[in-house]
This record gives C-alpha cells, structure tokens and sequence, in this order.
C-alpha cells in the first residue's frame, strides 16, 4: 500500500477524527490552565508585590509568595503528568484502533 493511499485510509477513519479533537482538545485546555497560572502569578506581582512580601507567619522570613512560586512550578508538572496520563492510556489505545482498522 502507497503511503498516499495509507495516509487517506487513516485521515478518512473515525477514531483518527476522535483522537485529533480529544488530544488537541486537552492540549489546549492544559495551555490555557498553565498560562492562567503562570500570567495571574505575574500580575500578582506586578501589581500586589506587597502580599507577596507577607511573612507566613509572625517572626519568620519565609513569605506568602514562595509557596505560591513553588505552587505555579508543581502545577505545571501536575499539569504536564495529566497529560502524559492520558497520552499513554486513551491516546495509546485509539492509536492502536487506529492502526488495527487500516490494516
């Protein structure tokens, strides 16, 4: 079979249409959710350094805005392991639907 002829069997399968909007889908609900984090932490910064400055508790140096910047960090990888979870459980398993049909 001609790679041509392969290409459209696959384009022309259902699951390859199902697999293209779920994984885009995500991909783009994870780059929304992150920007959203990362961009409100920013403009909290930008316009409220002084919360960010608030000690966590009375006598200490340690600020309110470490554990926000760690919290932006953690969910990214958070964010990142949601989408490698998905990516090698349901995306894996329509792929393989996907090769199984056009064989």
């Amino acid at each position: 079979m001609s790679n041509q002829l392969l290409s459209e069997k696959i384009k022309s399968n259902p699951k390859y249409a199902e697999l293209v909007s779920k994984r885009s889908g995500l991909a783009w609900s994870l780059s929304a959710l992150i920007l959203v984090i990362y961009y409100g932490f920013i403009l909290l910064i930008a316009f409220d350094p002084q919360f960010l400055a608030t000690p966590l508790s009375a006598g200490t140096v340690t600020t309110i805005g470490l554990p926000i910047g760690v919290g932006v960090i953690l969910s990214a990888i958070v964010l990142t392991g949601i989408y490698v979870y998905r990516a090698n459980g349901e995306f894996d398993e329509l792929t393989r639907d996907l090769i199984e049909g056009t064989k």
